[in-house]
């Protein structure tokens, strides 16, 4: 980050890297709705290899990856299951029911990680006159949870209450790396029995642009159909590619940097007055807090009076604020992010 700013609102702000911009430099391209550009084609084999699965494809961005799954998987007039913060809910414009026509059912639960008990509840029966429930999706981590991961036994647990029902399922895995690496497994084994996982690779990845849509052959065949529908056929996009692949072999392995910052952070925000903060549930690179009514502050004041001292965050509501780490954000940055937050609370 610039010596004046330390940016916190999300790990989407970061710049590429100067090893992706030299491969977007060079990058090999060609036609993609021809099927013709071989740097993206590598990366969709890179990506399925990754998560041990057949086929991907490369999607301008998550919202997309997630939309065409959710049109794969469902009729018009069917429900989606999910936890009632989950992205596609919440940040993706209602597009389930403007593009699909299927209709959400959201569960609350307490922490953000549903249980197999609360997804049969919320499955419709099997009637002339109810809503068919088609699909249980699943996003790990979880954003609006305060980047929560869902174990791979739970994960396990609930892809198989989904399946006995007869739904599919999808993983928004937009940090799924991060949820891997917080878990101390693979992204594969965590997103094992799920029909279609989105990843993205300019969330905490630093690529520009662009994520990936797994699942089997025949699927991801759909998929590309889908993508265009939906106005998603790129060109010559390899460039984008090329970062993409850089990511994947220069951000995977550093993610629990980002989430030991988190982590640092997290413990010095507990440390002001009037903070509702728990630093042991920071498992990933994702801070939630929240400002205690006695304050005086609310959390758009809060954030704006760090934006003066140069630190940006992001208030989601009137007492609660986010912070994410992401490669550009050091020790010595968390440390001062840290510090105003005290400082400004104390005042």
């Amino acid at each position: 980050m610039s010596m004046s700013q330390i940016d916190l609102r999300s790990d989407t702000v970061t710049h590429p890297t100067p090893a992706m911009r030299r491969a977007m430099a060079v990058a090999e391209v060609g036609d993609d709705v021809y099927g013709e550009d071989p740097t993206i084609t590598r990366l969709e084999e890179r990506a399925a290899e990754l998560l041990e699965r057949e086929a991907a494809v490369f999607v301008p961005s998550g919202t997309m990856g997630n939309q065409i799954a959710v049109h794969l998987h469902t009729i018009p007039g069917s429900e989606v299951i999910g936890e009632v913060r989950t992205h596609i809910f919440n940040f993706e414009m209602g597009a389930m029911a403007a593009l699909s026509g299927a209709l959400p059912r959201p569960i609350q639960t307490k922490d953000g990680i549903l249980t197999p008990e609360e997804v049969e509840r919320a499955i419709q029966p099997k009637s002339l006159y109810r809503t068919p429930t088609r699909l249980l999706i699943l996003e790990n981590t979880l954003n609006l949870a305060g980047g929560r991961v869902i174990s791979p036994e739970r994960m396990h647990k609930l892809v198989a209450t989904a399946k006995a029902h007869g739904l599919a399922v999808h993983l928004d895995g937009a940090r799924i790396h991060n949820a891997a690496a917080a878990a101390g497994v693979s992204a594969a084994a965590l997103a094992r029995g799920c029909d279609t996982v989105m990843f993205c690779l300019s969330k905490g990845l630093a690529a520009p642009v662009g994520s990936m849509l797994v699942g089997d052959t025949e699927t991801i065949r759909e998929a590309r159909r889908i993508r265009k529908l939906f106005g998603g056929g790129m060109r010559q996009a390899g460039i984008l590619a090329a970062a993409g692949l850089i990511a994947l072999d220069e951000m995977l392995p550093r993610l629990a940097e980002d989430h030991a910052t988190a982590r640092r952070l997290a413990e010095l925000i507990a440390e002001a007055p009037h903070i509702d903060l728990d630093p042991d549930a920071v498992e990933t690179n994702i801070v939630f807090f929240r400002i205690a009514p006695e304050a005086g502050v609310t959390a758009g004041e809060a954030v704006a009076r760090l934006r003066d001292r140069g630190i940006l965050a992001n208030a989601l509501g009137p007492d609660q604020i986010r912070m994410v780490t992401h490669y550009e954000i050091s020790p010595a940055d968390v440390e001062i992010a840290g510090r105003a937050v005290q400082e400004i609370m104390a005042a």
